[in-house]
């Protein structure tokens, strides 16, 4: 595969009670100019919503695979169901919360990556809404998007989960996200797909996400979930979480 045109991307969004913010995500990728110069599928995997995200992913989604046993259901799952029902040569797995600045220019530098058939995945930087932002938001995501790709460049696997961009071969032979954590799994993914290729973190490929976790949590409790999750994960082969905190 060398260019775009011998490349097909599947997205893979898996949600939960999303119909406020996921229909931006959608009107983005499902936009007629993108759809005719690339070869893209959206796919929706739902956990059980009881709002209207199914409704208004209908007319977007070329595939919804719904799981309605809520007790079997995380994100993990639901990234892995989504993978089963795709076709693409490139896994996007990006949350319903999140927009793409420029999805066409997103692609072309995907494909400008993938070239090197050594390259397992890709992480992007993750920024908050601008319309949103606020300077905490600035010193948080310049501190944690630089130290993401300085410990991809000492050959540690690592990419937040708003945005992971997987070759499907690799994941296949990685086995996918691990369904037993509830959390840790995307940085749990690239660390186990680094064994068989490479990863990196593009600073030239940005996403934008919603801040309510951080606004809901604060980002001191956030990142000490993170920092308590990573290091269960690393010692005992799990995470410390048990569920994850819907925020709507």
């Amino acid at each position: 595969m060398d260019s775009c045109s011998d490349m097909k991307f599947s997205f893979i969004i898996p949600t939960l009670n999303e119909e406020k913010l996921l229909p931006s995500l959608l009107n983005q990728l499902n936009d007629a100019a993108l759809r005719s110069r690339y070869n893209i599928e959206i796919i929706i995997s739902d956990g059980g919503s009881t709002d209207n995200t199914i409704a208004c992913s209908c007319d977007a989604a070329d595939y919804i695979t719904v799981n309605h046993d809520r007790s079997t259901e995380n994100i993990a799952s639901g990234r892995n169901r989504g993978a089963v029902s795709a076709t693409g040569d490139i896994l996007i797995f990006i949350n319903a919360d999140v927009l793409i600045p420029d999805p066409s220019v997103f692609l072309e530098k995907i494909c400008s990556r993938f070239e090197d058939e050594s390259l397992a995945a890709l992480g992007c930087f993750v920024e908050t809404f601008p319309e949103e932002t606020i300077w905490k938001d600035r010193i948080f995501h310049f501190w944690n998007n630089h130290y993401f790709y300085f410990v991809n460049k000492l050959g540690v696997g690592m990419s937040r989960g708003e945005c992971q961009i997987v070759r499907r071969d690799y994941f296949d032979k990685a086995g996918g996200y691990r369904e037993h954590l509830y959390a840790g799994e995307d940085f749990d993914l690239y660390k186990r797909l680094n064994k068989y290729g490479k990863t990196t973190l593009c600073r030239d490929l940005i996403v934008y996400e919603s801040p309510r976790r951080f606004r809901k949590f604060g980002y001191l409790n956030v990142v000490a979930s993170w920092t308590k999750n990573g290091l269960y994960l690393i010692f005992k082969d799990r995470s410390l979480s048990k569920s994850w905190e819907e925020v709507r």
